[in-house]
């Protein structure tokens, strides 16, 4: 199925700047955040080939949180050899590259078929790079081509390259699962609902920039923003965080209706899903 944009309502926007709000008023959430916006722990700035920032991008699947510093390691050491380097290392030499991350042949095929396909676009004069190339476009060619790429991985891979602040909004599947249904956002089923939900979320922050470039003073955020950049990294930050840290598990302090009424955590609702329902 592919993804195609369609209209936001007032009221989704509405809903997710109300959560953004909220989850940025949180002190956990905000140092989560603080410490992943300027320098982010899966996809470094200290890495400057794109092709390689989509490799890190695809090669973060099926990593645990507590695995991030191992797989930190595997990608210094692929950026150290190169893209080209890797491109030609045979399927034994990348197995052991990526060993220490597990599932060696889907990244090795990964690799592969990501070495194609920026072949083919620099053949077609494509330069994913060109904020004048369609994001979307690119993302859907990008998941129906790259082995085990999928949506999700293809807006990681598309954001990683153009930099934090392009304006994508990468949604994994907790979004998809967890904050989409707190935010009362109806998503069509398989992975086409990861664009859906990218949509609403980047079509959020651009309907009302000012006013999520508004909440990251007045929440005392200590990240920088270029100039001009709507906060599409930091909004997804403090959603991809909150959903963490409150939706997965689901904290006691949480809201239990859905969607989520405005105070989101510390409301009276809180302890509905502990008392017992009525039998009649």
């Amino acid at each position: 199925m592919t993804a195609v944009r369609t209209t936001v309502t007032p009221q989704e926007i509405q809903r997710v700047h109300r959560l953004v709000a909220r989850a940025a008023a949180l002190p956990d959430v905000r140092t989560e955040v603080e410490a992943n916006h300027d320098e982010n722990t899966w996809w470094p700035t200290t890495i400057t080939d794109p092709r390689v920032r989509m490799l890190a991008a695809g090669w973060s699947t099926r990593v645990s949180y507590r695995m991030v510093t191992t797989y930190a390691g595997v990608i210094r050491a692929a950026d150290a050899l190169g893209f080209d380097v890797l491109v030609t290392a045979s399927d034994a030499e990348l197995a052991e590259l990526v060993r220490p991350l597990g599932l060696m042949q889907t990244r090795i095929d990964y690799l592969r078929s990501l070495a194609e396909l920026l072949e083919v676009w620099n053949k077609e004069g494509i330069d994913p790079l060109s904020p004048s190339a369609d994001g979307d476009e690119l993302i859907e060619d990008f998941a129906q081509r790259v082995h085990g790429a999928s949506y999700k991985v293809a807006q990681c891979a598309l954001l990683t390259a153009r930099g934090y602040h392009c304006g994508i909004i990468p949604v994994d599947s907790g979004m998809v699962s967890k904050l989409a249904p707190a935010l009362g956002i109806d998503l069509p089923s398989g992975a086409v609902a990861h664009e859906r939900m990218r949509h609403v979320l980047e079509a959020a922050v651009h309907a009302r920039a000012d006013d999520f470039r508004a909440l990251v003073t007045g929440h005392g955020h200590q990240v920088t923003i270029p100039e001009g950049a709507a906060p599409t990294w930091w909004v997804h930050l403090v959603a991809i965080y909150f959903k963490r840290l409150y939706l997965n598990g689901t904290s006691r302090q949480l809201c239990a209706r859905r969607p989520l009424c405005a105070k989101i955590v510390g409301c009276a609702h809180r302890d509905r899903a502990d008392k017992p329902r009525s039998r009649g």
